[in-house]
């Protein structure tokens, strides 16, 4: 167990640190009022220190590489937010996995906010799994998977190619949509050929109409204020489902009575499928899909 003075040296230490930061912060302000040759003369400076700093750590470093009891230590030690914060700034280890994937939502997080929604990363499976909700506008609406695999998969896997799944977390849509032309995805490439499947009011409420495109045959619905389309194909074996009873949102296959979220496309019997999801737009009263 600790002793009180060894508890009270560490809080002495942490408001030395924010001292010290706010210290940082504060002569920062003072030379951004400097003139360009004074603020440049200054930033030199920064460089020079900081470059003093690097190879000083980067000597430690390499002398604690020969001793794994030592390499121990500093692992342990870079959990720390401090360690971590200034062996980040010179670049001496990686971001973290769980910074990395925050970086890659990041990227794409303005989209996302532009169409109403968001997303968050719920949990880090080890070692090559990551599980994220999406939230707001883009929480189970129709095109949630489209979002997923075009957005924010690919984000992912680019900032951190060792993550191989992306895994997406149950939630609920809430956003309706009022614009004259309206993407269910934001990740929904306005280049898509685009093919016009039915008139927005020949569509029924809280029901599913079946409509054949390109070959294709399809089921519509107006749900919550949102035009969402499915492959007519049941997720378990194909059977088709637009003789399928539809009740408090809710549509069941007449074979073998699978059961999904008509506004999102979700299974409720087998939560680790959905139904298959084509992209939607409505341009007044004409309602086009695509084919990805």
């Amino acid at each position: 167990m600790s002793s009180p003075d060894s508890i009270t040296k560490a809080q002495d230490d942490k408001q030395s640190l924010e001292k010290l930061l706010q210290d940082i912060e504060s002569l920062q302000t003072v030379v951004a009022s400097f003139d360009e040759r004074e603020r440049n003369t200054v930033e030199a400076l920064r460089r020079a220190i900081d470059a003093l700093h690097k190879e000083a750590l980067t000597q430690l470093i390499r002398s604690l590489k020969t001793t794994p009891e030592a390499m121990a230590a500093l692992k342990e030690a870079s959990t720390d937010d401090v360690v971590y914060s200034v062996l980040r700034h010179h670049n001496l280890i990686k971001p973290s996995l769980n910074e990395r994937i925050e970086q890659a939502l990041d990227s794409v997080r303005p989209m996302l906010i532009g169409h109403g929604g968001n997303v968050e990363l719920v949990e880090i499976v080890l070692p090559d799994r990551a599980i994220v909700r999406l939230i707001g506008a883009c929480s189970g609406c129709p095109a949630s998977e489209l979002t997923l695999s075009e957005g924010v998969e690919k984000a992912i896997k680019e900032f951190c190619p060792e993550i191989t799944t992306i895994e997406k977390a149950k939630g609920v849509c809430n956003q309706p949509s009022s614009a004259n032309v309206r993407f269910i995805s934001p990740f929904a490439k306005h280049e898509q050929n685009w093919v016009f499947a039915a008139k927005l009011s020949d569509i029924p409420l809280d029901q599913i109409m079946t409509v054949e495109v390109e070959g294709q045959s399809i089921l519509l619905s107006n749900t919550d204020g949102k035009i969402v389309c499915y492959q007519n194909a049941c997720s378990h074996l194909g059977m088709p489902l637009d003789s399928g009873e539809v009740k408090e949102g809710i549509l069941k296959c007449p074979y073998h009575s699978f059961e999904y979220m008509l506004k999102s496309g979700e299974c409720l019997t087998v939560p680790e499928v959905q139904l298959h999801t084509h992209a939607v737009r409505v341009t007044g009263d004409k309602v086009e899909v695509s084919f990805s």
